[in-house]
C-alpha cells in the first residue's frame, strides 16, 4: 500500500498534464500512486496521461464510464473511490 495517493482530475488540461504529472514525480517521496481522472477531455489529455503511465506503474490512468464530462465532484469520487493509499492529496 503507498503512502499517498495523488489524485489529478483532468478536463481540457493537455497544457498542464505534462508539468503536474512530472511535478509528482520529480518529489522526494517515492511512495505514492498517482490517479489521473480524465473526464471527458477533448483534447489530449489522455494521451499524455497515458504516455506517462505506461512507463512508470506507479501511474493509472482512469476515465468516467461513459467518457462524458461529469465536473470534478464526480472526477474526485472516482480517484478516491480506486486509491489505496494511506493519505489522499489533490493536485
Amino acid at each position: 500500500m503507498p503512502s499517498i495517493s495523488v489524485i489529478i482530475p483532468s478536463y481540457n488540461y493537455e497544457s498542464y498534464m505534462y508539468e503536474a504529472i512530472k511535478s509528482v514525480l520529480l518529489q522526494s517521496l517515492k511512495d505514492f500512486e498517482l490517479i489521473i481522472v480524465e473526464d471527458g477531455s477533448t483534447d489530449d489529455s489522455m494521451a499524455v496521461a497515458r504516455s506517462f503511465a505506461g512507463q512508470d506503474q506507479r501511474i493509472t490512468v482512469l476515465q468516467t464510464p461513459d467518457g462524458k464530462n461529469h465536473g470534478l465532484d464526480a472526477t474526485l469520487k472516482l480517484g478516491v473511490s480506486e486509491s489505496q493509499g494511506e493519505s489522499i492529496a489533490l493536485l
